[in-house]
Formats: C-alpha cells, sequence, structure tokens
C-alpha cells in the first residue's frame, strides 16, 4: 500500500483505511474482513463478538472524566462494492484495493475504493486504537453485506445492543447531516424461453454499450445518467421492428445498487439486411449520444460483426422481452412533497442476463414513503408477467422515518455551526443507510448519519476528498467530545 496515502492527515484515519482497503471485503465474502476485525478488537483488549448473523461488536469503556455520558453506538458496514472498468485486470476476491492520491482526492486503480463505507469503518477503528480521544462508552457495530441485501442489520437481534445514541458514519457529503433515508426492495423478473435453430443467410453481431458513468443507484438517481440496459433495449428494439434482429445473449450490468455501465448483446440479422441495419443503427446511435452528450460525455456505443451462433432466442419471447423492458420504469418515479429536492421513490434496472433459454431481470426499487416503493413495485411485476416472468419481491427493507427533535441532532448542529460558521443540511436522503432497519429492535435509539465527502460511489469513479476527510475528523472528535450526560 502506497506510503502517500498513509502519510496524509488525519494519519490515524487513512492509516486504518489502508489497514482495512488491504483485506478483500465483497459484499457476502466478509470472512477475512470479520477475522480482520476481530483480530483488531482483540488485539487492543476489548471485548469482540460476532453475533449470529455475523455482524462484529467492539466495545470500549469510557475515557476517564466521560463515564457519566450516554453511551454511543458507532456503526459502519465492512462490505464494499465491487465495480471495476472492462480493462482492468483486478479479483476482489483476492487483492486489495490499489489506491493513489489524484490532488485533493484519494482514488482506486481501475476499480471501487472503498471509502463507502470504509472510511467510516476505519474512523471508528481509529477511535478505539486511540489512547488520548476523550469519548463515551462505545460500542462498535460493523454490520456485514450492507450493499447487497442489509443482511447484517435486518438480522441483528435486539438486546445486544446498549447504546444510547447511534453514529452511522455512510453519510457521503460533509456538510450534510442524514436523519432519514429511503427503504427498498429487490424486483427480479424471470423466465425461460425457447431457441430455434439460427436461420440461414443470417449474419452475426455483437452490440456493446460502454464508459458511463454508473453511479450509487439512490444517489444518483436523479442526475439524469444513462442506463446500459435501458440503451441497449431501445438499439434491440429498433433492430428487432426495422430489421427483425434475434436475440443471442445479453449481459447488462452488474449489482442492483449501481446503475448499469455496460452491456453486451449478441444478436443475429438476416444478411439482406446487412448493410441498412448498420446504417440505421449508426444514426440511431448518433441521436442516442447527443441526448446523453452533456451527462454523459465518454459513451460508446459499437457495433461488430460476430460470429455466427446455432441457435436464437424465438421471436414471440423476445418480442414481450423487449417491451416489458421498455416499459418498466426506470429513474426517479416521485419527488417528496414534504422535503425539497428529495427524491421518493425511484427504480434502477439493475442486470439483465438472457441466455441459453434463461432470463432475468433484477432491479432494486427504493422510497421512503413504504406504500409509494410497493405500488412501482407492483408497476415493475404487471410488466414483466404481461410478457410471462415469474415475479419476485425480496430483501425488503424500512426506510428511517425522520426525528426533526433528536437531541444528538442538535448537538451535531451546533458543533458544525461552530467550527465552520454556517448551519449544516439537515437532510433526509434517497439511499439505504441502515438506521431504519436497526430502529425497528431499537426503537428508543437516538440516530443520526454523517461522514466524509465521497463522490462516485458503487462505480470505479469513487474518490474520497482528503481535505473533506480533515474537515470530518474535526467534526467526529468534537462529537464524542459533547455526548449528552445520561439523564
Amino acid at each position: 500500500m502506497s506510503n502517500e496515502i498513509r502519510n496524509l492527515d488525519p494519519k490515524p484515519l487513512w492509516n486504518k483505511f489502508a489497514d482495512l482497503n488491504a483485506v478483500p471485503r465483497p459484499s457476502k465474502k466478509e470472512d477475512r474482513v470479520i477475522e480482520f476485525m476481530k483480530d483488531f478488537g482483540n488485539s487492543l483488549g476489548l471485548e469482540t463478538f460476532e453475533d449470529d448473523i455475523r455482524n462484529v461488536i467492539i466495545r470500549k469503556p469510557a475515557t476517564k472524566g466521560m463515564e457519566n455520558r450516554k453511551a454511543i453506538v458507532m456503526q459502519g458496514h465492512l462490505d464494499m462494492v465491487h465495480q471495476k472498468n472492462n480493462d482492468t485486470v483486478f479479483d476482489f476476491d483476492t487483492q486489495g484495493i490499489d489506491m493513489y492520491v489524484d490532488g485533493d482526492w484519494v482514488r482506486a486503480k481501475g476499480t471501487t475504493l472503498g471509502a463507502d463505507n470504509g472510511l467510516g469503518v476505519a474512523t471508528i477503528m481509529a477511535i478505539l486504537e486511540s489512547t488520548d480521544i476523550a469519548h463515551p462508552a462505545i460500542e462498535a457495530l460493523f454490520t456485514i453485506d450492507e450493499e447487497t441485501g442489509m443482511t447484517g442489520a435486518l438480522n441483528l437481534k435486539g438486546g445486544i445492543l446498549t447504546g444510547d445514541i447511534l453514529l452511522n458514519l455512510d453519510t457521503e457529503e460533509d456538510d450534510e447531516i442524514d436523519i432519514g433515508c429511503a427503504g427498498g426492495v429487490d424486483v427480479t423478473a424471470s423466465a425461460v424461453y425457447d431457441e430455434e435453430d439460427t436461420p440461414e443467410g443470417s449474419v452475426g453481431y455483437t452490440i456493446t454499450v460502454k464508459g458511463l458513468n454508473g453511479g450509487h443507484s439512490g444517489m444518483d438517481i436523479h442526475k439524469g445518467l444513462g442506463n446500459a440496459n435501458k440503451i441497449m433495449n431501445r438499439l434491440l428494439f429498433g433492430g428487432f421492428e426495422n430489421f427483425g434482429l434475434q436475440i443471442v445473449e445479453i449481459n447488462g450490468g452488474s449489482l442492483r445498487n449501481a446503475i448499469p455501465r455496460e452491456s453486451v448483446a449478441k444478436v443475429i440479422i438476416a444478411g439482406m439486411y446487412d448493410e441498412a441495419f448498420v446504417f440505421d443503427m449508426q444514426e440511431v446511435i448518433g441521436d442516442i449520444k447527443k441526448e446523453f452528450s452533456t451527462t454523459e460525455p465518454k459513451l460508446e456505443i459499437l457495433i461488430e460483426k460476430a460470429d455466427l451462433p446455432s441457435k436464437v432466442m424465438q421471436v414471440p419471447a423476445q418480442e414481450g422481452f423487449l417491451r416489458a423492458v421498455y416499459a418498466a420504469h426506470n429513474g426517479v418515479y416521485r419527488m417528496s412533497a414534504d422535503m425539497e429536492d428529495l427524491v421518493e421513490t425511484s427504480n434502477n434496472v439493475a442486470k439483465i442476463t438472457v441466455k441459453n433459454g434463461e432470463l432475468v431481470v433484477q432491479c432494486l426499487t427504493r422510497s421512503s414513503v413504504e406504500s409509494s416503493k410497493f405500488d412501482l413495485a407492483n408497476a415493475l411485476r404487471s410488466a414483466f408477467e404481461l410478457c410471462g416472468c415469474e415475479v419476485t419481491f425480496g430483501g425488503s427493507y424500512p426506510g428511517w422515518t425522520p426525528n426533526v427533535n433528536s437531541e444528538i441532532l442538535e448537538v451535531l448542529v451546533n458543533i458544525y455551526e461552530k467550527q465552520n460558521g454556517e448551519k449544516p443540511k439537515v437532510v433526509a436522503c434517497h439511499a439505504g443507510l441502515e438506521c431504519g432497519i436497526l430502529g425497528t429492535n431499537y426503537p428508543d435509539m437516538d440516530m443520526i448519519s454523517f461522514g466524509p465527502t465521497i463522490h462516485g460511489a458503487h462505480s470505479p469513479d469513487e474518490r474520497a476528498s482528503i481535505k473533506s476527510a480533515q474537515k470530518y475528523w474535526k467534526f467526529v472528535l468534537e462529537i464524542l467530545e459533547n455526548i449528552p450526560v445520561r439523564n
């Protein structure tokens, strides 16, 4: 790991982040980072254990003079989103993140950085290791699988935690204090379909959509970014209607919580339409690139000759599938009527796989209003059931209802204003923070979320601001000193 990261200020934070990022920790494969965190807690002589679902809890007593303060839970998630550029050779299961400094930013070479939520986890580690930072009694809660199911939070039982206040360190703008978030539900459409022999006289093509920004399907969903699956479907639909295009296979997107950056489809057309197909597609590509010229300047769409396959998707199944994907809502569905500029409900058409007689479409629907969440989920279900798909809902988790009268909110607002000469933005976000879920078993716990500035989360463009980390660290230390006294 580069020394330039370890030498950044504040050193306790960046050193722990470097330690953490040396450990592979993709979602649902957290065995190594769980053991790493338990070894860390035990090495400090602190009470350290994992619960039934494998969340890690480490307890540290209050420093001298802070024993009468309310106990706090400092919480972050151990897993990270694993995304990489197409031309980057990297194995998230075995390699640590390769980081570098770029001006005010810490970045990774061709992959996600893991600052979401690695900087939050590193913060907690630095506090646990410290010998000179004043703090009340701390329960450090390191949850698993936040990014692909909120599994750790959903399965944390009541009665394990004893803290009065929860500090969630998973917000990504340093001038924001989060007091609410969206819930979510996975919507999955699947079907089997019949294939037929490739007609004689056909020509094979590979269509590639790439170069999109991608991003967080909650925090970035309102930015008008391109969705590779929707763009690909537009191309396939036009090719089918105008030239009888038939699908061989599609592989688009990767994770539900990442706006899809790339999609590749293998198709065939009748040889008699070869030149006309390419000419027409280039016109459509020009239109799409013009539409996205502001938000997606690096968008590339390639149409290249390919080997002829032996089998293709039958036309009736293909037509229903293409129309269903076209009808499936993607992006903002409704803005909040109660909080200015807050996305209330959205959907991300995240991953599409079509191959060998099976198709799967994976979506993540988010909303801060439970009824609206399922309204959109049912709209998606209806579109896909009309083409014969089986649709399931899974991984549903609740949103976090804002508490504007929170005691810890008042503490944070006052400290921020004193340190920065202006008030912070008190917001609710469209991402899925774990606070709402944790609150179901700990309803009396006062919860707040904040963090350093991180841009491009869930994409290889993820980067963390060095200057913001310094501002954030100072904020954290004063918060710990000013936790309210127990009643």
